[in-house]
């Protein structure tokens, strides 16, 4: 199994085009241990070949690009090697992407739960302006009870999308009122080695039916988004709390750092990273600190290989 890391911030990128807090200046200015990110989406294959995309950034096209041949197989006078995408929620900086994928040649495969669905019908209708171009082939993920799912064309890949505590978009019908369904986490699994990856770029709780999955990865790549639970209310860009937006905190009690303590054997990759994040400077004590604990910080084009 190949996961490629398409992008490795949260929702803005980084720089985020209006912001001017440390981090954005500083990686405007390329200062030493500052590197640019797209916001948040991977890719995985079980061939080099064939991929199934994990949401669809708004900056997908750039980084498709900086993928060089590696989705693109050339086959046709017009190709990709995406032929699904997995959507884990209906937030927009995972989702507008699909507009840039309206070109393609044949229906868009997409996986999502019927929440994710109407919000992508009703609220943020991006299915049914896909209509109108490429046209797009639904595949329900139930989260009522464990299904293991297989996309065609990948061999050899098996995956069960989870249900996360989250919230629904702020344009959804049910935003305040959150729905099993608004958010999954994936847990794939490689057949013929037996490894395994959990992914959850919006993880908020580490609730008791997560644990399992967890403990039988051997990749743990997840929410990486905040330091501390008020960082955007101290860097005065917002008046919420991490967890009120959905996201655990990295540090303090019941941080992300003692959650994944619990997981001695797995290689563990934070991902979705806020430009507020002090962890974006490669040279900062909390960069130290993860260095410290093998915790490790997602960068665009990094490739797992299990």
């Amino acid at each position: 199994m190949i996961i490629r890391v398409l992008g490795s911030a949260a929702g803005g990128g980084f720089p985020q085009w209006n912001c001017n807090c440390l981090n954005c200046d500083s990686v405007r200015k390329s200062e030493p241990g500052f590197t640019p990110r797209t916001q948040s989406s991977i890719a995985v294959s079980s061939d080099g070949v064939s991929w199934i995309l994990f949401n669809a950034s708004p900056d997908i096209l750039t980084q498709l690009k900086q993928a060089g041949g590696r989705l693109q197989p050339g086959r046709n006078v017009r190709d990709s090697g995406i032929v699904a995408v997995v959507l884990m929620d209906a937030q927009i900086d995972h989702t507008t992407g699909l507009f840039m994928l309206r070109e393609s040649s044949r229906p868009l495969e997409i996986y999502a739960t019927s929440q994710v669905r109407e919000d992508l019908s009703t609220g943020n209708p991006i299915f049914k302006v896909l209509d109108f171009y490429c046209s797009v082939n639904w595949h329900e993920i139930s989260t009522e009870k464990a299904e293991v799912l297989v996309v065609p064309k990948v061999n050899g890949l098996e995956m069960e999308l989870i249900p996360l505590k989250s919230e629904a978009p702020p344009y959804s019908p049910n935003r305040g009122n959150s729905q099993t369904g608004d958010n999954v986490g994936v847990f794939l699994k490689d057949v013929k080695s037996n490894k395994s990856v959990f992914y959850a770029p919006g993880l908020c709780e580490i609730e008791s039916h997560l644990v399992s999955p967890m403990k039988k990865a051997d990749v743990l790549l997840v929410d990486g988004t905040f330091w501390t639970d008020s960082e955007m209310i101290d860097n005065g860009l917002s008046k919420k709390m991490a967890r009120e937006m959905g996201h655990k905190p990295q540090s303090g009690p019941d941080g992300m750092i003692e959650a994944l303590s619990e997981f001695a054997d797995a290689r563990k990759i934070l991902i979705h990273i806020n430009n507020s994040n002090p962890i974006l400077n490669e040279n900062s004590k909390e960069r130290l600190e993860l260095n410290k604990l093998n915790i490790e910080v997602a960068y665009d084009g990094l490739e797992i290989l299990l």
